[in-house]
């Protein structure tokens, strides 16, 4: 097999606050394959978002990243200079933000934007570039007419299929998605997630996609990893947790999730709230919201264990599974 595209170890991220460091990302590990879609679930505040930034080398002030690395094609992002980093991102990586009226440039037209993502990193003349720019426009849908519209004339679903265009102008090998669909009715969802699916068949690079709806990626996802109070806690396969979650939280995710095949059954939300990620609790992090917690599970942390179909961060998995 070939090398992972992305290697994360041991990343972590904290935010400056006025009553300490908050743990945002704590310990994340995992491995990237070439051509993989890794989604990444999780409810509101779980560090996902977060995530997604510290990979693409793009936190900002209060964000700050603690510890780790991040490997991409063989090289350690979190060494690079701020040049380095700018030559690769949009030809070698790509980053398709949640909100594409506030990502795209409101004063330039489309074809603007294109152009200059191709001077950035090219050395194509006027004419290579506007035909690349109609290629990838059609790619996902909309016309090269749209070359000359600005970003306030087009609607919410083909700003967004502009930026995933954007994304795919170079061809790079990753692209990573934050929450693209969250703006986007179900139809639109629908649409925008089959050409993403469809462009990865065709182009082969790999994506790395932060949702907090299960639904979005539950037929076009290789991989899940479900995120809670800034850690992994599971990461298999999409259809086998989607099937047979092991980690409680995955459990109460799954529950709360609508079903459109076999009998009806009441939804049923998680109880509590998050830990607070400023002062978080001595032992797992879901023990507090946990039905199933013991003394175990409220004093030790857990570690991330590997089994042969998945990784769980559970004390009460790991006793009645052996790895």
């Amino acid at each position: 097999m070939s090398d992972p595209v992305l290697q994360v170890r041991g990343l972590r991220v904290e935010y400056a606050t006025s009553s300490g460091p908050a743990q945002a990302v704590e310990d994340v590990s995992f491995d990237l394959d070439q051509g993989e879609f890794l989604a990444i679930v999780g409810e509101s505040g779980c560090g996902k978002s977060t995530l997604l930034f510290a990979i693409a080398q793009l936190l900002t002030y209060p964000a700050n990243l603690a510890g780790g690395s991040v490997h991409f094609e063989g090289v350690d992002l979190t060494t690079l200079s701020a040049e380095e980093l700018r030559q690769r991102r949009w030809r070698d990586m790509s980053v398709v933000m949640q909100s594409a009226m506030n990502a795209l440039n409101p004063t330039l037209t489309i074809g603007a934007q294109l152009a200059d993502a191709c001077r950035a990193h090219t050395d194509w003349d006027d004419a290579r570039i506007a035909e690349r720019s109609a290629q990838v426009l059609a790619m996902v849908a909309i016309d090269a007419v749209h070359l000359r519209s600005y970003p306030f004339q087009l609607s919410g679903g083909m700003r967004q299929r502009a930026m995933i265009a954007m994304a795919m102008l170079l061809e790079p090998k990753l692209v990573i998605m934050d929450e693209p669909t969250s703006a986007l009715d179900v139809v639109a969802q629908r649409s925008l997630m089959k050409q993403v699916e469809t462009l990865r068949q065709r182009l082969g690079f790999a994506v790395l996609f932060v949702t907090h709806d299960m639904s979005v990626v539950a037929h076009y996802s290789d991989r899940l990893a479900v995120m809670y109070a800034g850690e992994i806690v599971e990461i298999g396969p999409t259809r086998e947790i989607f099937h047979q979650p092991q980690h409680p939280y995955s459990v109460g995710l799954m529950e709360a999730f609508p079903s459109l095949q076999g009998d009806l059954r009441p939804l049923t939300g998680i109880a509590g709230t998050p830990p607070s990620l400023v002062n978080p609790p001595e032992g797992c992090l879901f023990a507090p919201r946990c039905p199933h917690a013991n003394d175990e599970c409220r004093t030790v942390r857990p570690a991330l264990v590997s089994y042969p179909d998945r990784q769980v961060r559970c004390h009460l998995v790991a006793r009645s599974r052996k790895p």
